[in-house]
């Protein structure tokens, strides 16, 4: 979901499994309190789902668990703390990337995932950043020679941030065009209107789009246009679009300078994924950890 951070999630399908298994544990069935299905009358008990489950990764969610708990120590003995609004600014650098925050929203629900979800990851990550900061440093020369080799990374693609209503016919494109100039609002015409259903739901949005991504004369409508204005009908062999161009961004080449903190940041988050792990297993000798899953 894009490249502004890697947040250590590879533990999700695993962890979603062991807190089923302890949601099951404290639950009764209203058929027989041991069992979780019958096939023709023979019951498949809560012991052999739990066994079924742990099996399949219940160990490797358990292991995340304790990480998880081992880091939030850590940051309370170190006096290391993540707010709200730290958190935010991450979700808005992420964000950013797809245009704005409610698109974001909408993408990351189309893949399942929740802003609660994505909330504690950032969290945890904020924390685990800061921990590791004191021992991780990044030089001038690293900066720079990642710059020439990533160089082309670093410029910026003339693009537009667009929405599109597509009709079938020139008449019902001229009409949502006249109910747009009477002050009617684009995102619920597009509901009404539009036939593209990948977006019309979400008010038409196409989020970023760079030339070369969308057909002739579409591209070159989108991007002779202001940020903040309406297209007259476009036709093209989809249909007839009516466009509107949200924000603007003129090509630039890569400079270092200006890309500078980028550079910092991405060194400093690759340096991180080399160094927790040594760091994590000298915090595990330094905790009493009593593992109960085994014992099962």
């Amino acid at each position: 979901m894009g490249k502004s951070r890697r947040y250590m999630k590879t533990y999700k399908a695993v962890l979603a499994v062991i807190l089923l298994t302890v949601a099951l544990a404290g639950t009764s069935c209203s058929a027989d309190k041991d069992a979780v299905a019958k096939v023709n009358g023979e019951a498949i008990t809560k012991d052999q789902l739990y066994d079924a489950m742990v099996k399949q990764g219940g160990q490797q969610a358990l292991d995340m668990l304790i990480m998880e708990k081992i880091v939030e120590m850590e940051a309370k003995k170190q006096g290391v703390q993540v707010t709200d609004e730290d958190v935010d600014k991450e979700i808005d650098k992420m964000a950013e990337q797809y245009g704005d925050r409610e698109t974001f929203e909408q993408i990351i629900g189309m893949y399942g995932y929740n802003m609660d979800g994505i909330k504690k990851d950032i969290s945890m990550s904020l924390k685990i950043e800061e921990l590791l900061r004191p021992s991780i440093s990044i030089t001038e020369e690293e900066m720079r020679e990642y710059f020439e080799e990533n160089k082309e990374t670093f410029a910026v693609e003339e693009q537009v941030k667009a929405s599109h209503i597509l009709t079938e016919t020139e008449e019902a494109a001229a009409e949502v065009k006249e109910k747009l100039d009477a002050g009617e609002d684009f995102a619920e015409l597009a509901k009404q209107y539009s036939i593209d259903e990948a977006n019309k739901n979400y008010g038409g949005d196409l989020g970023i789009v760079k030339r070369g991504e969308m057909v002739p004369e579409f591209e070159e409508a989108a991007f002779s246009m202001e940020a903040g204005s309406i297209s007259q009908p476009v036709k093209t062999q989809f249909g007839y679009h009516i466009i509107k161009v949200d924000d603007k961004k003129e090509a630039r080449e890569a400079d270092f300078e200006q890309s500078k903190e980028q550079i910092e940041e991405i060194l400093f988050e690759g340096k991180v994924q080399l160094e927790f792990h040594s760091w994590y297993q000298g915090k595990l000798s330094e905790y009493e950890i009593k593992n109960f899953l085994t014992e099962k």
